[in-house]
């Protein structure tokens, strides 16, 4: 197994530290130029370890509400937003630090999240209580626009470059479907195959993916029209679960939950060109900002995941919370 800790990451800490003390910026300076943590949420433990990405350790733990399952920067990059589903609630924490720095409530059911690319819009699904609710953002503060009803237990969204339409799965009706923004109107709904999970918009917006959790694969829709056509099939690995854009405009990572594996997806040619062992469950991913390592939930096994892609291999694990979900840090490459 590889030694992790001369991985570029690590590498570039070590070294960009003892630069600036030898340029005599002082300590100071050294700890502010740390790497960011990375973040993993437990939830079912109520709680977000924090992890340091040079010596590979749990360096804190901190109470959330009831299950946190996903988390999202805000625009401003001065606040990762951590969703507690069963608590209604959202927490902030500063993205460099850990620090906690204030809790939202009245969030109804906040379990997956995101903004809007024009950063005018916060959306949020419902998995228990199945409704999308859409939120205006002034910077600060999120008043509630809409409230959507919707068909059975909304998992995943994903808005368009544009900021004009949410895409929304429903895990348990097995359904996608897509919202007017602006107007927040539903536009259109399709059926899926088995338990649509996690969506995936290709950067020119013309296509979205679909992780199947209840099936083998990833489906394809062209959503360029006024109604969405599914195109194709792409078989990953059983569980097909969530995505995360390797970073270079070109592929995408689907893990895949029961296959115990990670797809790499070229979106231009819509098929698989690499795979990745991931053990015990692998679920939501981050990737380092120098695109080698995949960070990934092991989530029976209560542990992260780094994969190194070049190695092809698992190279660390850290010991972390129950059934471990969102992964994140701010040290990441592009998401696209």
């Amino acid at each position: 197994m590889a030694h992790f800790s001369s991985s570029s990451l690590g590498s570039l800490t070590r070294g960009l530290a003892r630069w600036l003390l030898s340029a005599g910026f002082g300590l100071g300076a050294v700890v502010a130029q740390a790497a960011a943590p990375v973040f993993v949420m437990n939830s079912l433990d109520a709680s977000v370890s924090v992890i340091d990405p040079v010596s590979w350790t749990e360096t804190q733990r901190i109470p959330t509400g009831k299950e946190p399952h996903h988390l999202y920067l805000t625009p401003d990059e001065k606040s990762l937003i951590i969703a507690n589903a069963l608590s209604d609630s959202l927490l902030f924490v500063d993205p460099k630090t850990a620090a906690v720095q204030r809790t939202v409530t009245g969030i109804l059911d906040p379990y997956q999240l995101r903004f809007s690319p024009d950063m005018k819009w916060f959306v949020t699904v419902a998995n228990r209580l199945n409704h999308v609710d859409i939120y205006r953002w002034d910077g600060s503060n999120l008043t509630l626009a809409k409230r959507i009803a919707s068909s059975k237990t909304p998992s995943h969204v994903w808005i368009d470059s544009t900021s004009r339409t949410v895409y929304a799965s429903m895990q348990d009706s097995d359904e996608l479907v897509a919202i007017d923004l602006a107007t927040q109107v539903l536009k259109w709904r399709t059926p899926t195959g088995s338990l649509p999970a996690d969506v995936f918009g290709t950067p020119d917006d013309k296509f979205l993916l679909v992780g199947l959790t209840g099936g083998e694969g990833v489906e394809v829709y062209d959503v360029s029209g006024a109604a969405p056509k599914l195109v194709k099939l792409i078989k990953t690995g059983q569980g097909a679960h969530a995505f995360r854009g390797v970073g270079d405009k070109r592929h995408v990572f689907v893990s895949n939950r029961v296959a115990n594996t990670i797809s790499k997806i070229d979106y231009q040619t819509m098929a698989v060109v690499d795979n990745f062992p991931a053990p015990s469950g692998p679920d939501c991913m981050d990737v380092s900002a120098d695109g080698r390592f995949i960070y990934v939930a092991s989530r029976w096994a209560g542990k992260l995941t780094v994969i190194d892609t070049q190695s092809r291999s698992v190279v660390r694990q850290v010991k972390v919370g129950k059934s471990p979900h969102g992964v994140w840090t701010l040290d990441h490459a592009p998401r696209q």
